[in-house]
Formats: C-alpha cells, sequence, structure tokens
C-alpha cells in the first residue's frame, strides 16, 4: 500500500528501512523521501516505525526462526 502518495513510498519501503534500524521519522527520511513535502503521510509512517522497530533478533527467535538461533 503506498502511504506517502507524493513520493510514492510503499508500506514496504517503511518496514524494510525500519528493519534496517531506520526507528524515527529523520532516520526514515534518510533512506527514503518519506513525510517531506506535504506531511500528511506523518502519522500513519510514525505508527508504521512504532509497529516495526520491535522486529530484531529477538522477534525472530520468539517465533522459531532457525536463523536466530545460529
Amino acid at each position: 500500500m503506498i502511504v506517502c502518495l507524493c513520493r510514492a513510498v510503499s508500506d514496504r519501503d517503511i518496514r524494510s528501512s525500519v528493519r534496517d534500524g531506520a526507528h524515527t521519522i529523520r532516520q526514515l527520511r534518510a533512506a527514503l523521501p518519506v513525510a517531506d513535502c506535504c506531511g500528511k503521510c506523518a502519522p500513519q509512517v510514525r505508527e508504521l516505525i512504532n509497529a516495526n522497530r520491535g522486529y530484531n533478533a529477538a522477534s525472530a527467535m520468539s517465533v522459531g526462526c532457525a536463523c536466530a538461533a545460529a
């Protein structure tokens, strides 16, 4: 789903950047052109950041990911 209509940034793009370490809108803007034009997407971008920033190796282990156990 496209979150930022001005720059055509999708929720997948945002989730991927959050998994790669972007945990604030400022950090996300360094990786993606999001929430920097009209700003209407900023609330949804924050929600996606907050919902996805907990994904890490500990989260992977909790679902039984074999790569986290190595």
